[in-house]
């Protein structure tokens, strides 16, 4: 009898595992971490949409949960939480590699998944936009290095207008490094007299000037970057950026070739806000340094940057931008009763997937709030993508160069002025020394 009830204990349980290991329960978890990647048209390489698709690379799925590398996202867990976190719980691990270990079964309901977006390249993940510019064919050789180049693009807007949302669609993924969309306002020095409609490549100086105490936000506004890792959100429900009555529309596109020709028509998507929102959303680049010499061959070179707000704010959300010699950032709150706080730390970097991490719900910034970011990189020959130990390396706009900066998102009513948040004006970055004959 004892072995008998045992029997009926253990027979429902097994029954239970054996169905947590089927495609019914594995879909789902698909579904949210997944497939926003895995579907055709973006970036991944294959899709997981249905089971026939999937099945093939289930033992991958397998290595890549064990090794954490997939889904992507790099934040060590701390006190905070965020909006876009892709990390698998325990819970979804445990499933995903109990069906791997099971065979990888379909189980009795095999169905597509609902993607994140209809399948397709040609959609726009936040719906409908109200206006879309275009890059106009960028040509990409199949070699060589290429500088920064630029296309000014009037908007046309004849008062000031509320952006709820960006998103970009980047048609030659392959070659993109970033592309950023900045607002220049009327009368900014940023790019003044070069031609509009057309792509041009200006120098680090050209770049840099600006008129004599010229206000941060007078000059270019950031409104969003794109780089691999990107994912398209609103930013906030009672929030926006603003786009000044007269302003222009610049992208700052960067091209890796990749081996083959390649002509880019990547498109930026504009989501006006109805109305006037109750919070104004600033995008912040001066958490940065520009004054770093990495020695060759240093393995644990630190550089550290540090702002002090002279207003009060909520913070966004965090991006850690480095090159390839970039291993990890933390990013601190130091408040002016003296706490400290680790609002991000990525341990491992990964340049090829930059996150921006998102706050699930923006942290408060009181008035003289220090931030501080610390960032570590690694010039020696143990980094399989140092492209030279030998070099001493600075600030500076190609991968082989290298840069720190954690780009900020900051919340302050909408009628503020984001110029209030600095105690003074941030120097912009520095036009890179002649190179050495």
């Amino acid at each position: 009898m004892r072995i008998r009830s045992l029997l009926l204990l253990v027979t429902p349980l097994a029954l239970s595992l054996s169905a947590e290991t089927t495609w019914q329960q594995v879909q789902p978890i698909l579904e949210r971490r997944c497939v926003q990647c895995h579907q055709k048209g973006e970036i991944a390489p294959m899709a997981f949409t249905s089971y026939a698709e999937t099945r093939p690379f289930a033992k991958a799925i397998r290595q890549a949960v064990a090794r954490q590398s997939m889904p992507p996202w790099h934040a060590a867990p701390g006190a905070h939480s965020f909006r876009n976190d892709r990390s698998l719980s325990a819970a979804e691990t445990a499933t995903l590699t109990a069906w791997v270990d099971a065979g990888a079964p379909a189980g009795p309901a095999v169905k597509a998944i609902a993607a994140a977006a209809p399948a397709g390249p040609r959609r726009w993940k936040l719906g409908q936009p109200d206006r879309v510019v275009q890059v106009p064919g960028f040509a990409v050789p199949a070699s060589g290095q290429l500088p920064y180049s630029f296309l000014i693009i009037p908007l046309n807007l004849k008062q000031d207008t509320w952006l709820r949302a960006a998103e970009f669609r980047i048609d030659q993924r392959q070659v993109v490094h970033h592309i950023n969309a900045f607002i220049r306002p009327p009368g900014s020095s940023y790019l003044a007299g070069f031609p509009v409609n057309e792509v041009f490549s200006p120098t680090p100086a050209q770049r840099s000037k600006r008129h004599a105490h010229e206000r941060v936000f007078d000059r270019r506004q950031l409104i969003l970057g794109y780089e691999p890792g990107y994912e398209p959100m609103p930013w906030l429900e009672d929030g926006a950026k603003l786009i000044p009555a007269g302003s222009d529309l610049i992208f700052e596109m960067h091209y890796n070739p990749s081996g083959s020709p390649a002509v880019d028509r990547s498109e930026f998507a504009l989501y006006f806000a109805p109305a006037a929102p109750r919070h104004r959303v600033v995008a912040i680049d001066t958490l940065r340094d520009l004054d770093f010499v990495i020695p060759p061959h240093a393995g644990g070179f630190v550089s550290q940057a540090a702002m002090t707000l002279a207003r009060p704010a909520r913070l966004l959300s965090v991006q850690p931008h480095m090159h390839v010699r970039g291993k990890q950032m933390t990013v601190r709150a130091v408040y002016p009763d003296g706490r400290a706080e680790t609002v991000l730390a990525v341990p491992r970097y990964d340049f090829n997937w930059q996150t921006t991490y998102v706050l699930a719900r923006p942290l408060d910034l009181p008035r003289g709030t220090r931030l501080e970011s610390t960032a570590g990189f690694d010039n020696s020959a143990n980094n399989r993508f140092n492209p030279d130990p030998a070099a001493s390396v600075r600030w500076g706009d190609q991968t082989t160069d290298e840069m720190h900066i954690a780009f900020l998102e900051l919340v302050i009513e909408a009628q503020g002025d984001p110029e209030k948040l600095f105690n003074a004006v941030p120097p912009g970055p520095r036009p890179a020394p002649p190179a050495a004959r």
